[in-house]
């Protein structure tokens, strides 16, 4: 049975590798050959035949997750309906996350009362209700939208539940493309969410009824209730958002800085309604339950206490995991400790290794896009960790210190074991994660959340008040541990991260077998692997997917150059947080020698904060006067590893005329190989263009065109790109952005050239090596549900 899990579920694996989904005739052509193959083998105990059965269950974990993923890909929204107004009928499906000028929702639709218009049954919306500056670079905002609609819509309040008729504008599911980043549109897809989009300020928004009778509705009601609750009681406290994540799984009420110290102490697992959370309440209860229960001698009659105590469990897990929105986190938990539960009642003794499969069984068969979570692996690697030492190194000795012992071993063990995940995921770990999760652990799972989850069922404040002041002192702790360095390391190989594996698993073997510390040697490569890099006179320079806006990554052999951070994306997100830092990470990048911040507009330089608080910068070139550094000015010029620099743009007289707009400010950049050269051009228009034709036309010729202000039609004139002359042309611009760039005039200006797009083709890498070559990795990296 072990194998027979493990071969359906690299089936289900393998599926998710995919470019592009087989046709329904493919699924059910492999559907009947596996079947026929098992059909053959059954009951023959040769080793071929066991081969072939094993195979068959691949393609049957194969031909499962390819029917899954073909039935919710068929609720699509049509292209010819992207960006524009429909009217929908529908019901706030989940709790609200509030940001700092609107919420953002998942709406079941019911109607569609534009005529022709298809929309799918889920979306997520944002509703925003104000307008400033500072968003001109977020995608799907409207610049129309009038303050009095704005403030209107800021006094009313949407709760789960509620029917609503919007007018809204929706896109298919889209995010950013990056190597090592998040894949925002895998995530929508295991959520069954299909478009998203934003209400139109304009619009229609009316609500039709109060509430939608229905349990999933109810309980999104009562997690909405809980949350106000908690925020009437205490709204000023600093640590309330956690509490309230504890509590009903709202992560977005954590402050960024608060997760910034959860990350570097390695505690950001507890900070969320994680497995952990969900076991540990089951056990609380079951043990409550447990003690009560024995002291009646008619319901020991009725029922074992054994048996209480496992439906009691499993009660309590179901029920916090629903508080918790039914997260894919606490679904996973719940299904295991499903298992368990029916094995416990049923009285047999299944054994540890097989309840585990079975639970893994049980979650791809209901959620076969689980394997792309990192928390999957996280969570069945960590059980299974604790399953690997268990308790047979300290033995049942009763008594606290062998209670304690065994709790150390088991924090040794998932931290150690851990580091390899943690490596591929995140390219770091934190140094100091035994010593805060020693204590967060237990403090957290059994004070502080039951804590919490007590007020939310009995709202006396002194109860909150404890928690708070309890929760606070934890905080102090960690905040102390968080001035600690962390490991960072860049991007592992599959196979180093295997290779240390298998050392951990050699180093928790019991105690007495030979050669354990044979293990620290397998360990070593992933510590210690050295990111590649270009040869000497090479560079690679890479165009970050980023949205609407630009953040460009240049390395030679012993240097990295930044050019812009990319746009600020709210109050408390940018891309230099989100997506530039991230990758830097991956790629091995410990310090930047250069950062350029072009000039001042929100999409170039609304990451420069978080780069400049994270990263050491060796030089500062810029525009902006009030980041300090150098100001860039045409002639500056240097040379790393046979790479040569030159900055073209602006004049130091530019600097003296108070009228020029920011755009005309722009730091233009020219890297040049032996074989090949680049022009960063920010957002220069048309009289800059004609000013650079005549100021510095012998250094215009270029193989590669980063093109003016993302293909807007003020930029981009003739002249120009025939006295550049480039090859390849790159487009840095966000997916059906409200600007519409590139526009399609100068796409046409554009027609002789190869061109490449960040919306469309993701992050593109340019390589300045013997040749000159552009790769893009959305082609690189195709997966099925991608937006072809």
């Amino acid at each position: 049975m072990r194998s027979i899990i493990i071969a359906f579920a690299c089936g289900i694996g393998l599926l998710q590798l995919q470019g592009n989904l087989p046709g329904a005739d493919v699924i059910g052509a492999l559907a009947a050959l596996a079947l026929l193959g098992l059909f053959l083998v059954v009951r023959r105990e040769h080793w071929a035949f066991r081969l072939l059965a094993l195979f068959c269950c691949v393609l049957l974990g194969f031909v499962w997750a390819g029917w899954r993923a073909q039935q919710r890909l068929a609720d699509q929204l049509p292209i010819a309906w992207e960006v524009k107004d429909i009217q929908v009928t529908g019901v706030i499906a989940a709790l609200p996350q509030r940001f700092e000028r609107g919420e953002r929702f998942e709406f079941d639709v019911e109607s569609v009362h534009t005529k022709g218009g298809v929309v799918p049954g889920r979306i997520m919306l944002s509703w925003y209700h104000a307008w400033d500056e500072l968003d001109g670079s977020r995608e799907g905002i409207e610049v129309s939208a009038a303050s009095e609609a704005g403030e209107a819509r800021e006094a009313r309040a949407i709760h789960p539940g509620e029917r609503w008729r919007f007018t809204v504008r929706l896109k298919r599911p889209h995010g950013t493309a990056n190597p090592h980043g998040f894949d925002y549109e895998a995530w929508l897809l295991e959520r069954n969410i299909r478009a998203t989009g934003t209400i139109r300020l304009r619009g229609e928004a009316r609500r039709l009824d109060a509430f939608v009778p229905s349990p999933g509705y109810a309980v999104e009601r009562l997690r909405d209730i809980i949350r106000s609750r908690f925020l009437a009681a205490m709204p000023d406290a600093p640590y309330l958002g956690i509490l309230i994540a504890l509590t009903v799984g709202d992560q977005r009420s954590i402050p960024n800085e608060q997760w910034t110290v959860f990350n570097r102490t390695g505690v950001t697992h507890l900070m969320s309604i994680s497995g952990l959370h969900v076991t540990m309440v089951a056990a609380l209860f079951a043990a409550l339950v447990n003690w009560l229960w024995r002291r009646s001698e008619r319901l020991t009659l009725y029922l074992p206490s054994q048996k209480a105590v496992v439906v009691a469990g499993w009660l309590a897990a179901f029920a916090y995991s629903l508080l918790a929105g039914f997260e894919v986190p606490a679904q996973r938990t719940l299904y295991m400790l499903s298992v368990v539960a029916l094995a416990l009642w049923s009285g047999r003794n299944l054994g540890v290794s097989r309840t585990l499969l079975l639970a893994l069984l049980v979650v791809l068969l209901l959620d076969p896009w689980a394997v792309l979570a990192t928390g999957f692996w996280l969570s069945f690697g960590a059980v299974a960790l604790l399953l690997l030492v268990g308790t047979a190194r300290i033995g049942e000795v009763p008594g606290w210190n062998a209670t304690l012992a065994r709790w150390g071993v088991a924090q040794w063990a998932v931290t150690l074991g851990s580091m390899p995940l943690l490596l591929l995921f995140f390219h770091q770990f934190s140094l100091v994660s035994p010593l805060a999760n020693a204590l967060a652990i237990p403090f957290v799972s059994f004070i502080i959340t039951p804590l919490a989850l007590s007020f939310a069922v009995l709202p006396w404040m002194p109860l909150l008040h404890l928690d708070h002041w309890l929760l606070s002192h934890l905080m102090v702790w960690l905040e102390w541990l968080a001035d600690w360095p962390m490991w960072q390391q860049a991007a592992l190989p599959l196979w180093v991260t295997l290779v240390a594996v298998a050392g951990i698993v050699w180093l928790l073997l019991p105690r007495g077998f030979p050669a354990r510390w044979l293990g620290l040697c397998l360990l070593m490569p992933a510590l210690f692997w050295p990111p590649p890099r270009p040869g000497i006179g090479e560079a690679w320079v890479d165009v970050l997917d980023v949205g609407q806006g630009l953040a460009v990554v240049v390395r030679t052999t012993g240097h990295t150059l930044l050019y812009d951070t990319g746009p600020l994306y709210s109050a408390n997100s940018n891309a230099g947080q989100r997506i530039v830092l991230p990758y830097l990470r991956a790629s091995g990048v410990g310090q930047l020698d250069t950062l350029i911040v072009s000039h001042r507009d929100k999409d170039h330089a609304g990451g420069v904060a978080a780069v400049r608080e994270a990263v050491p910068i060796a030089r500062l070139l810029t525009s902006m006067s009030m980041l300090g550094g150098e100001p860039c000015i045409a002639g500056q010029s240097w040379e790393w590893d046979g790479v040569h620099f030159f900055i073209l743009h602006p004049v130091s007289t530019d600097y003296q005329i108070n009228s020029r707009k920011t755009n005309n400010m722009s730091c233009v950049l020219r890297i040049a190989s032996a074989e090949g050269s680049v022009l960063l051009t920010a957002d220069i228009e048309a009289d800059d263009e004609r000013t650079l034709i005549a100021r510095s036309p012998s250094l215009l010729p270029s193989d590669v065109l980063l093109a003016p202000h993302h293909g807007s039609s003020n930029a981009s004139t003739p002249e120009f790109i025939a006295a550049v002359g480039a090859r390849d042309v790159i487009f840095s611009a966000g997916y059906r952005n409200p600007f519409k760039h590139p526009r399609p005039e100068v796409l046409e200006r554009y027609s002789t050239n190869r061109q490449w797009r960040t919306d469309r083709d993701g992050a593109v890498r340019i390589v300045l090596g013997e040749s000159t070559e552009v790769s893009a990795w959305r082609k690189e990296r195709q997966r099925y549900w991608q937006l072809q």
